[in-house]
Parts: C-alpha cells; sequence; structure tokens
C-alpha cells in the first residue's frame, strides 16, 4: 500500500520548520499501515512542540528506496528517511552522524550488533529502526504425521524432510532464494555452515571452503532430492514460501517474527527452534536491520535530533515492535519486551538477536553483492549446478565493487 500526506517539498515559515519524513510501510493493509502509526506518533511530538510541523510519507517497501534515491538526485533530499540501506548517502557525505543528531542516552541505547551494523569506517550514520532474526519454523501437525522430531542439525533436517515428503507435503523444506529476500536466505544457510558473506576481519568470503560445502550439500541432499518442493528455490520468493507454510504446505522453513501471526491467522500449529547447523544447532543466525538516516540538505540539525529522540523514546520502540511484530533495535525497549508477558512469543527472537550477525550493510558495495545474490544464487543449488562455481562469480562482484570503496 502506497499512502502520500503533504507535499514533496520542505517547507519553513516565520512560525518554525516544517521536517520532511519519508518512511517504508510495514503493514499488510488500510487498517495497521506504516501511516497511521506515524500520524499518531507525529500528533502527540507536535502538541508538544507547536514550533515544529513533521511531514510524513510512507511508501511501500517495493518503492521507498527508489523514491529517496529519486528525491536525493533531484536536489530534494527530506530531512528524514527511513530505509533499507545507508551506506552509499553516507559515502558520499549526505548524512548527519549519529552523535550530531542524537542525545548520548538515545545514542547508547541502541542494541550493540546494530549499532555496530550502522557504522561506516568506525562512524555510525545509520540508525536502526526496525530488527529481526530467524528461526526455523515448523509445523506441528505434520511433523506429527510424519513421526518426526524439530531438526537440530542438517543430517536432522534432511531426514524429516524425507519423511515429510513421504507424507506427501507439498514443501518439505521451503528454500526461498528467489530474488525478493534471497540474500537473507543465503546468510542464514552461509552462517549454519560456519561461513558468511565475510570472514572475521570484514573481508568478503562468499566463496570460502566453508560456504561451497553448504552449497553443495543444499544441492545434493535437499534440492537433489527433491525435498525442497514444486517451485525451483530460485523462483521462490519469501512471502510465497510463507503464503504456503500459512496455508499448511510448507514442513519447515527459515522465518522471522512476522510468520507466527500469519500462520497463527490461518489455524497452522507451529514450533519453532534454533535453525539447524551442519553438526548441531547453529551457533549464529541472521539480524536484519532497517535504517533511518538523517540528511544533511535542509540543514534543520537540531530539529531532527529533538524528534528522534522522541522516535526512540522506550514507549515508541515498544509500540512500533509490538505493532508489526518485530524486534525493537533499543536495550531498554528489549530488556521490558524479555519479560513482558505479552511479548512472550518473541522471545526466542529476542535470544537470537544478541547472536546475530548482519548484512556487510556499512560496505558500499553490499548493494552490487546483494543484487548478485538475488540474480544467481538459485543457479548455485539447481541439479548440475556448480557452487563452487557461482560463488565465486559472486566473490568476483564483491572484489571488484570492494575495490571501489
Amino acid at each position: 500500500m502506497t499512502a502520500v500526506l503533504g507535499g514533496c517539498g520542505l517547507t519553513g515559515d516565520s512560525d518554525g520548520v516544517t521536517l520532511k519524513l519519508v518512511a517504508a510501510d510495514y503493514g499488510d493493509s488500510k487498517d495497521n499501515s506504516s501511516q497511521k502509526y506515524w500520524d499518531e506518533l507525529v500528533k502527540s511530538y507536535e502538541a508538544q512542540h507547536p514550533d515544529v510541523q513533521v511531514d510524513v510519507t510512507v511508501y511501500s517497501w517495493n518503492d521507498v528506496d527508489r523514491k529517496v534515491r529519486e528525491m536525493v538526485e533531484a536536489g530534494k533530499a527530506p530531512d528524514m528517511a527511513q530505509i533499507g540501506a545507508y551506506s552509499d548517502y553516507a559515502d558520499k557525505g549526505l548524512l548527519y552522524r549519529a552523535d550530531d543528531v542524537l542525545s548520548i542516552p538515545v545514542q547508547a541505547d541502541f542494541v550493540s550488533q546494530l549499532a555496530g551494523a550502522g557504522q561506516v569506517n568506525g562512524v555510525q550514520y545509520g540508525l536502526p529502526f526496525a530488527a529481526s532474526t530467524r528461526v526455523l519454523f515448523y509445523n506441528k501437525t505434520l511433523f506429527d504425521q510424519a513421526g518426526v522430531e524439530p531438526p537440530k542439525s542438517w543430517d536432522d533436517l534432511a531426514d524429516a524432510a524425507e519423511a515429510l515428503k513421504a507424507k506427501g507435503v507439498k514443501y518439505p523444506y521451503a528454500l526461498p532464494l528467489g530474488p525478493e529476500e534471497a540474500p537473507a536466505e543465503t546468510m542464514q544457510w552461509m552462517l549454519s555452515g560456519g561461513g558468511g558473506y565475510t570472514d572475521d576481519v570484514g573481508t568478503y568470503s562468499v566463496d570460502s571452503p566453508q560456504n561451497v560445502t553448504t552449497f553443495t550439500w543444499l544441492r545434493d541432499e535437499l534440492v537433489g532430492k527433491g525435498l525442497t518442493g514444486p517451485v525451483a528455490p530460485g523462483k521462490l520468493n519469501r512471502a510465497d514460501a510463507f503464503a504456503a507454510f500459512a496455508n499448511g504446505d510448507v514442513g519447515m522453513l527459515n522465518g522471522h517474527p512476522s510468520l507466527m501471526k500469519m500462520a497463527s491467522d490461518k489455524g497452522v500449529k507451529y514450533g519453532m527452534v534454533t535453525t539447524p547447523g551442519i553438526d548441531g544447532e547453529s551457533k549464529n543466525t541472521l539480524g536484519v536491520s532497517d535504517w533511518m538516516t538523517a540528511f544533511k540538505k535542509n540543514g534543520h540539525q537540531d530539529e531532527v535530533g529533538d524528534f528522534l529522540d522522541f522516535v526512540y523514546s522506550e514507549e515508541n520502540v515498544l509500540d512500533f515492535s509490538r505493532e508489526y511484530g518485530l524486534l525493537p533495535v533499543t536495550t531498554s525497549a528489549s530488556q521490558t519486551m524479555s519479560t513482558a508477558a505479552e511479548d512472550e512469543k518473541l522471545k526466542p527472537f529476542l535470544d537470537e538477536l544478541l547472536l546475530s550477525q548482519l548484512y556487510p550493510v556499512g560496505k558500499t558495495s553490499w548493494a552490487s553483492v546483494s543484487a548478485d545474490v538475488k540474480k544467481h544464487i538459485g543457479a548455485a543449488v539447481a541439479t548440475g549446478g556448480s557452487p563452487k562455481g557461482v560463488l565465486g562469480q559472486i566473490q568476483a562482484t564483491a572484489m571488484r565493487a570492494g575495490s571501489a570503496e
């Protein structure tokens, strides 16, 4: 859904300042559009700050990054943009540093993994706004029918998938490596095999031996044995995999918190366990964060900072996280949520957040690498595909893009 309020220009008059914020929509209907969240938050803020107005435009995730890029290129950058990436804007010197706009208590309250991922060359420009992690969801009913237990290792997962297939389950394990969110599923599997997109010092290592082993196993032990369903992994998008799980057609898949509500609404009895690893539970999981950015263009540093301090208050962070089934990005809100009865179902994800690794979003090259993963990773697990060749191709893209940083 796309909801638009106000114009694209920034206004200011003798009565005060108008700040322009562009934000992404986390809702799945008009009733829970992010526009409603922001309208209520802004109303509360403006009541306390009559000299500042905040004009919010909400776009769908399909459009928001492009819309902001177009605004910036046209010389009409918003004061703030809540989007999927920040490093290219930081690299061009367009953004305020976190400590330019946030008070010390607010900046210090960010969860450390997320704050670290918001840095370019040791300086924080990306303000984490919403977070999620991944766990393995499984359909309890289908597992009971197949007589299997939730898996702890890759071998357990393959054995469970075989049993589910024998019972006629459509997708024993749903492997969404389609272009919508291939980088997430890819990284989750890399981590479970002891690898990742980068090594311990932050250098790209897409074609590491660990990653080649992981994707060779996926090709031979899951995809090649018909355990990933009727749609080729390279063509299966995350949204379709989630919908299939909610329809009772998937035995297991990696999922984030929003899948809980989807499954419950359809009456699916599900369980959640730590992602299986190569020889037991995975020691790391994927963490994902979206970002708030503050642009220098219009010069409203003090007003932007004051508003963002309000946005990141514990009450507002909790309200947003609970509305959309996401994890809070601040330590204070995380601690509250971890002990609140109403948030009990999110506790597995909160626990995983402390062990999570995030995309290398501080690298301006990440956009090119991510695009290459979306385009090619499905071929790594296809019948007759070459994991080493495909991962090597993506590594070459990473090295070329990284050399320009």
